[in-house]
């Protein structure tokens, strides 16, 4: 009876011992997110389509601030960035972020502004947004992004 008793305490330690490695598992991965979130935000600043969409899973939907409709491809989420170079001076900072990850997938939602010059001034768009993560074997890639602009009050 002892060494039941003595099996059950050590499977009772492994559990809780276990359980400190998930709450820092889940601190590791969300920092990814906030990593990938954050690898975006450079890649929108880079001016460079291909790294923009180098991001998006191959199944990835992106509905763009500017976008009339969902693109729910690969050549069309290209399309979307395909002038990004164009607009040398176009910035986004992310302004608010919360994130969550539930398995190997992961939101990351807040506000972001854009920013960018027009006719010589400095024009400013503040725009809330939604990433969908999915791990796809130990990198995290953009499974949905939907960006709106803030309404005015």
């Amino acid at each position: 009876m002892r060494a039941f008793g003595a099996i059950l305490i050590a499977v009772f330690i492994g559990a809780c011992a276990g359980a400190g490695d998930s709450r820092d598992d889940g601190s590791r991965r969300s920092r990814e997110v906030a990593e990938a979130t954050a690898a975006w935000v450079a890649a929108y600043n880079s001016r460079d389509p291909a790294r923009i969409t180098a991001l998006y899973d191959s199944e990835a939907t992106f509905w763009g601030t500017t976008s009339a409709t969902v693109r729910a491809d690969p050549a069309a989420i290209a399309d979307y960035f395909k002038d990004a170079g164009k607009r040398p001076d176009a910035r986004v900072a992310i302004t608010d972020q919360q994130i969550r990850v539930i398995g190997d997938t992961a939101t990351s939602a807040g506000t972001y502004t854009f920013t960018d010059m027009r006719e010589g001034r400095s024009v400013t768009n503040p725009a809330r947004f939604t990433f969908v993560f999915r791990d796809r074997g130990g990198r995290w890639v953009i499974a949905h992004h939907h960006s709106s602009r803030v309404p005015s009050p």
